[in-house]
């Protein structure tokens, strides 16, 4: 009977090894999904950002509304 119970608690042990590994690769491609995310939004951002400066940064045209004086 003890033989049975060290099966049963090494199947036991086992089981919770597998399961801790399901888990793992579950926080693992988690992890590196969200850090895609993060990854993609900073670049949208960051285009954005440039194109806004950029637009900012453009000379404007000036027209003087009084002639110069002499």
């Amino acid at each position: 009977m003890s033989d049975q119970s060290q099966d049963e608690k090494r199947a036991a042990k086992d089981a919770q090894r597998e399961q801790q590994a399901r888990d793992a690769e579950l926080a693992m491609r988690e992890y590196q999904a969200e850090k895609l995310a993060v990854t993609a939004k900073t670049a949208r951002l960051r285009a954005l950002r440039l194109a806004k400066e950029a637009g900012e940064t453009a000379p404007k045209r000036t027209t003087r509304k009084r002639p110069i004086k002499p």
